[in-house]
Order: C-alpha cells, then structure tokens, then sequence
C-alpha cells in the first residue's frame, strides 16, 4: 500500500541534490538516485546517459520489495541494503526509511568504498528527510484545521 505523499520545500531538494552530487563524487558512482518506495524518482546526480529514469527506479523499489519479503520468509524484518555486482556496471541499494538510495557504479570504484561512503550520507539524507516528514505534518494539519471549520450545515446552506 502507498503511503501518503510527502512535500520537499525547495531548500529541503535542494540540499538533497547536494548530498547525492558529493556522494556521487566521493564513491566514485557513475549515478546517484534518490527513489521513494513506490518507485518514483525523486532526485539524481549523475551520467543517466540513455537510462529511462522513472523505469529504473520503479525496477530498483520493486526489487527491494521483493527481497523484503524473503527477509520475512527468513525470518527477518528487513534486508537493508542490496548489492547486484556486474560484469561491467553494479547496483548498490540502502533502505532509508520511505526512501531509497541507489548507487550505480563500475570499476573505477569497489564496493568497499561505495559502502562506506553511502554510509554516511544514508545518515544525512535521514535527517533531511526526517525534516520534510515534520515539514510535510505540519502542511497537512494546517489544512485539516482549514477544512476543520466547515461544518454540514454550512455546505448544506451553499446548495439550498
């Protein structure tokens, strides 16, 4: 099931758009994406070349969709990262909450470094996501409270 969309405040994409250029950089990653769980991309950085974007985060969401649920079977709540290691190019996925970050890559990096340095921006990404979540609470209360101060009576009234 979907969960409720959430809104990034310009400054909030921006400093996401920031932290996938520098990691994109500090790995060595051919591309960065930044893709929620039901697959829509949110943000890259990067050489997409001819890559169908909106595809490949879809294939990436569902992929980790799967392999959580042979983590159930396991026995386990949750396989937190996912590494396919190719000829040529690799793919390095890490759950962050609603979100995930997908690192493609090749051999001009290892997955030694691409872990360690999406280790430490999967917990700066967090934080800022953990932002737009209170940002986006707080939106939604505000319109409820808006819509709040509609009563039956009053919508009665504008079709009598």
């Amino acid at each position: 099931m979907a969960e409720s969309p959430f809104i990034i405040q310009e400054h909030q994409f921006q400093k996401i758009k920031a932290l996938l250029q520098r990691l994109c950089v500090e790995s060595a990653s051919r591309v960065v994406f930044l893709v929620d769980r039901d697959g829509q991309p949110i943000a890259f950085h990067g050489d997409i070349g001819d890559m169908d974007t909106t595809s490949f985060s879809s294939l990436a969401a569902g992929n980790v969709a799967a392999t959580n649920s042979m983590a159930k079977l396991l026995g386990e709540d949750i396989f937190p990262t996912v590494v396919h290691e190719g000829e040529r190019e690799s793919i390095y996925i890490c759950v962050i909450g609603r979100s995930l970050l997908v690192l493609v890559f090749d051999d001009r990096s290892t997955l030694g470094l691409v872990k360690l340095r999406t280790k430490k921006a999967s917990h700066e990404l967090a934080a800022i996501l953990d932002d737009v979540s209170l940002d986006t609470d707080k939106h939604r209360e505000a319109q409820n409270s808006f819509f709040a101060e509609i009563t039956d009576e009053d919508i009665d009234s504008l079709f009598s």
